[in-house]
């Protein structure tokens, strides 16, 4: 992040532009919007200025002083703007606010800025800049535009609404984190219904009610959401899964979780790893049950994040029913499963009319140290095999399959940590399969799927991560 994103108080605060020109009308009249007092240093102004100072609106905030730059017209103003077309003036007032350690922004020369000028999305109260740290202002209007079209004028009456009722809940709920939960219900249902419907009467007379007859107690009951994360891009998430993930006091994350998924995680909660892996398991699954039971019994939120799909090799049937065997409120959010994320993002459909018309999920975790599979209802004719964890038994279940009738030359992919951009495919055989893996050494979690299917991956690869050059047919 090249510049952090604040918002400064300018109500009655000194600011300098200097500039008569078009951009630095635009700057002046940015600053008047903000309440703040405006001066225009420049031997002569353009109309869009001379308008400016002739708005009542604006009288006795903005003022034209008729003059070139000099550094002795900067003394303890609050925000200094150069916005001329002459490089050097730019300079001098660069110079001169920085000599008076005071904030300056140099249009269109990043590197003399303190501060940039974001593009604004403005529903008063509530404000929405976008930004592209000076490298591309048209991208960052564009990307404005598209958020005029999302969010209605509507929202500028709700944040009016909730302002003028925020002390009222205050008094009525003394702790945080029950103010927190009743303006999440309130903003999440009727009351914003209303508002954004147009019916401004009943939203203050919903919210009223709301404010009257909301028991503290019901504010303080903890909840578990099961969320799956699903196979790692985080575009893959369900709305639910991003709204539950907001509302999160607690996070229990496992190593298939991304790092761009977590970072959708509310800023504010607190993160607590609880990955596993083959032969360490950092918590063991009954000490997880443990901590959800326990966190959600503190009265908190907690979020179990966990990758792919919670009821597909996830134990997510395990950790719930920890939580309904004591009465615990909690909800289930189903994610995208490895098998059919991966295999969509490697350009392999599961199923396909001349090639498969059944797809089968296994395990390949070994027990005791050998595969506990049902052999023969897998080599079965026009059927897919997607196999979860099974690197390690990759050469059993190699061997194993091909002791049961599957022919050697089964085409069989590898898929490396797909949807993400370390994504890499395999094509290879059944019985190559092994081998192969030995030389690539491919990286946890790699998906491996068998069938006829694999083959329309040359032909079908859409998603292009990094590494061009990781496919190859045997």
């Amino acid at each position: 992040m090249d510049y952090l994103p604040i918002f400064i108080d300018l109500k009655d605060r000194q600011c300098v532009v200097v500039g008569g020109g078009e951009i630095a009308a635009r700057k002046a009249a940015l600053l008047l919007k903000a309440q703040a007092k405006v001066t225009i240093i420049a031997p002569d102004i353009a109309e869009p200025t001379r308008q400016m100072l002739a708005d009542s609106q604006w009288a006795g905030r903005v003022f034209w002083l008729k003059a070139v730059f000099d550094k002795h017209h900067l003394y303890q103003q609050r925000i200094v703007i150069a916005a001329t077309d002459d490089n050097e003036v730019n300079l001098a007032v660069y110079r001169a606010a920085k000599a008076k350690s005071l904030l300056v922004n140099v249009a269109d020369e990043p590197e003399l800025c303190d501060f940039i000028l974001a593009s604004i999305l403005d529903r008063s109260p509530i404000v929405i800049a976008v930004s592209s740290g000076g490298q591309s202002p048209i991208l960052a209007r564009n990307l404005r535009a598209r958020l005029e079209t999302l969010i209605p004028p509507a929202y500028s009456r709700l944040g009016d609404l909730v302002g003028r009722y925020r002390e009222a809940v205050k008094v009525k709920f003394s702790q945080l984190a029950q103010r927190r939960r009743f303006w999440e219900s309130v903003l999440e249902g009727p009351v914003a219904d209303h508002m954004l419907a147009g019916r401004e009467a009943l939203a203050e007379q919903t919210l009223q009610t709301l404010i009257d007859n909301t028991a503290d107690n019901a504010l303080q009951q903890g909840e578990v959401y099961l969320v799956g994360a699903g196979p790692g891009d985080p575009d893959l998430l369900t709305f639910k899964a991003l709204r539950l993930m907001q509302q999160a006091d607690v996070v229990f994350y496992d190593r298939l979780v991304s790092k761009e998924v977590l970072a959708l995680v509310r800023r504010e909660a607190e993160l607590v790893y609880v990955g596993k892996q083959r032969a360490w398991h950092h918590k063991r699954q009954d000490e997880i049950n443990f901590l959800l039971l326990e966190h959600a019994k503190q009265g908190r939120r907690v979020l179990r994040l966990k990758g792919g799909d919670p009821f597909i090799f996830g134990r997510g049937g395990e950790e719930i029913a920890t939580l309904a065997d004591n009465k615990i409120p909690f909800q289930v959010v189903p994610g995208i499963t490895a098998a059919s994320g991966c295999a969509s993002y490697a350009g392999i459909p599961l199923t396909h009319r001349d090639y498969s018309q059944s797809c089968v999920f296994v395990t390949g975790q070994l027990k005791e140290g050998e595969l506990d599979l049902n052999w023969q209802s897998l080599v079965q004719p026009r059927q897919t095999i997607v196999v979860y964890m099974g690197l390690v038994g990759l050469p059993e279940l190699s061997q194993q399959l091909q002791a049961h009738g599957m022919r050697a030359d089964m085409p069989a992919a590898l898929v490396q940590q797909g949807t993400t951009e370390n994504q890499k495919v395999w094509i290879s055989t059944i019985a190559e399969l092994p081998e192969l893996a030995e030389r690539e050494q491919p990286v946890a979690p790699t998906l491996v799927i068998i069938g006829e299917v694999t083959r329309l991956h040359n032909s079908l690869s859409w998603f292009n991560p990094a590494d061009q050059n990781a496919s190859i047919d045997q």
